[in-house]
């Protein structure tokens, strides 16, 4: 019974990120509960503003413990040119969810551009130009008497261009960016006509998200940090996601703090500097709907790895909060 009760969620995640079976339209930007380590993920104009190169890679296996649920890696990679008011960057993100069923990998290069607006602000301007690569193996699922996938109806590295845009404001204490990071609303179909399914064509669309990203540093005294921030996603046709986080920092090594996902789930963070150069951290997401009560819901994992190249900017002072 337990067997078949994982099977059923399976399908029905797989098939919800999909989203096939006749005309059916969705977004499928990878979700992050650490986006304050991943801004340049979802904001393009965030390349280059840390002042220094930084690299930084990402874990988050999803649903802990059932079978199939989505995993993610990011690797993002940034810097600003010397004497330049310029940043660029790259960024690689890897999703997939059944086991293999379908697999989808970005690639993109951003560019900045930053203006001083005062003694503290800046401005940034970002744009991201690139594309992915999208696998669905529809074999790999329940194959049942009415309908029966072959390989005939599979994706294949199906290529889709894309472009995205942003905005960053921020100061030594705060920043706010707005940002649509994929702005081609790109369609998937099959039209294979295989005989032997019902379903002989069927559409999946991502629709485009607009994020609004925020945060504020407080200095208690020269131990403590406090900081709030928040991740508002937008998409026609879907609730608006929110995260709100609150960090402390002790010391400028040691980070912890607790966030909410808007009626959907809590979180647990943890940081650690381990030198001027390499910060790690931990985060725990525990679902507050009904597929958190289930017995094989263990949770949601994300853990993170930056390296930063210090040595060519000796005027940078690490860590930064942000």
């Amino acid at each position: 019974m337990g067997s078949m009760r994982r099977s059923i969620f399976t399908c029905l995640i797989v098939l919800f990120g999909l989203a096939i079976t006749a005309e059916v339209q969705a977004q499928q930007d990878a979700q992050y509960t650490q986006y304050m380590y991943n801004t340049m993920s979802v904001n393009p104009a965030y390349t280059g503003s840390r002042g220094l190169m930084s690299i930084t890679g990402l874990y988050r296996n999803q649903w802990l413990g059932l079978d199939g649920a989505p995993e993610t890696q990011t690797l993002n990679v940034h810097t600003p040119l010397k004497r330049s008011k310029f940043g660029v960057g790259m960024s690689i993100i890897n999703d997939k969810i059944g086991n293999g069923v379908n697999q989808q990998t970005w690639f993109d290069g951003t560019v900045s551009y930053t203006v001083q607006t005062s003694y503290e602000g800046k401005l940034s301007f970002g744009l991201k130009v690139g594309g992915s690569l999208l696998n669905i193996d529809f074999t790999q699922l329940n194959q049942y008497d009415d309908v029966e996938f072959t390989a005939a109806d599979n994706i294949q590295n199906k290529f889709s261009p894309n472009i995205g845009a942003g905005v960053y404001y921020h100061t030594d204490n705060y920043y706010v960016g707005l940002s649509a990071p994929n702005l081609l609303a790109t369609e998937y179909f099959n039209d294979s006509n295989n005989e032997n399914t019902d379903v002989s064509s069927y559409v999946a669309k991502e629709r485009v998200s607009y994020y609004l990203i925020g945060g504020y540093v407080w200095d208690f005294d020269y131990r403590w940090k406090f900081k709030p921030a928040f991740l508002t996603k937008v998409v026609s046709g879907a609730p608006i996601q929110m995260d709100l986080s609150a960090n402390f920092m002790y010391n400028d090594q040691l980070t912890v703090g607790l966030g909410y996902r808007l009626d959907a789930a809590i979180t647990a963070m943890f940081g650690f500097q381990l030198s001027r150069t390499l910060a790690v951290g931990l985060a725990y997401d525990r679902e507050i709907t009904r597929l958190g009560g289930t017995a094989f819901n263990s949770g949601s994992f994300e853990f993170f790895l930056r390296y930063e190249l210090i040595r060519n900017y000796s005027r940078v002072q690490t860590p930064r909060f942000f």
